[in-house]
């Protein structure tokens, strides 16, 4: 592995040319830096090398680095990425820019209530469990449609419903890799048909971003092709 700095810019080299065999615009597709298990010296060095928006799963470690690094903060994106239980939402509410891992109307809710009115509406994605599997998060896809229009029929003001994501199983071979992308973006399609205002398909991460920037990714979260490999 080279320096963070070196290993973001190869990370963009790929989505780029991802871009560019799916005859797509690279400023298409938002680079989404997983963070989490890595300090805000990571971080920072990560920002001054041309990074804005980082991805959190653990909630009181993501509060922690927003201190280290309030200089940045007009600057940074901060996105959670990890499970989100419903006693969970208030700093989540009142820290964080997004939630990508909203699959249940009262975690939406909550957030809705708890969001401070002098903030922007917090931008909030549905997880979905495409795979299937019983250990995932995520709202069953037949789920997807009623969560959807309930979601994006909170305050306006306080939350804003922008996608859907997902986090499928591990699979070899861009077919593989493919399907599941696909089966998220043809409901992200579905979606925007009914009259839903979505913009962010946050899909693929170091190892299947090609399979996901291929199928339409407006945003992969990458970590350890940037990081390293985690302790």
């Amino acid at each position: 592995m080279g320096s963070i700095g070196s290993n973001l810019q190869e990370v963009k080299r790929r989505i780029a040319a991802a871009c560019a065999a799916a005859s797509r615009d690279a400023n298409t597709v938002t680079l989404l830096v997983v963070s989490k298990t890595f300090g805000a010296d990571a971080v920072r060095e990560a920002f001054g090398a041309g990074a804005r928006a980082f991805g959190e799963n653990y909630v009181q470690e993501a509060l922690a680095k927003m201190d280290a690094l309030a200089d940045l903060r007009g600057t940074l994106e901060w996105h959670l990425i990890g499970p989100l239980q419903s006693n969970k939402t208030r700093p989540v509410a009142e820290a964080f820019d997004w939630v990508h891992t909203v699959d249940r109307l009262k975690v939406a809710e909550r957030l809705a209530a708890q969001r401070p009115p002098g903030l922007p509406p917090l931008n909030l994605c549905l997880q979905v469990n495409v795979s299937g599997e019983a250990t995932k998060s995520g709202v069953a896809p037949a789920e997807l449609p009623w969560l959807a229009a309930a979601v994006a029929a909170l305050p306006r003001g306080r939350v804003r419903l922008r996608g859907l994501m997902s986090i499928p199983e591990p699979a070899r071979g861009e077919a593989a890799q493919r399907r599941p992308h696909r089966q998220l973006r043809e409901m992200f399609d579905a979606l925007r048909a009914q009259g839903h205002a979505l913009d962010t398909l946050s899909m693929g991460m170091s190892s299947d971003l090609e399979a996901a920037v291929a199928e339409g990714a407006t945003l992969v979260r990458v970590g350890s092709a940037i990081f390293g490999v985690r302790g």
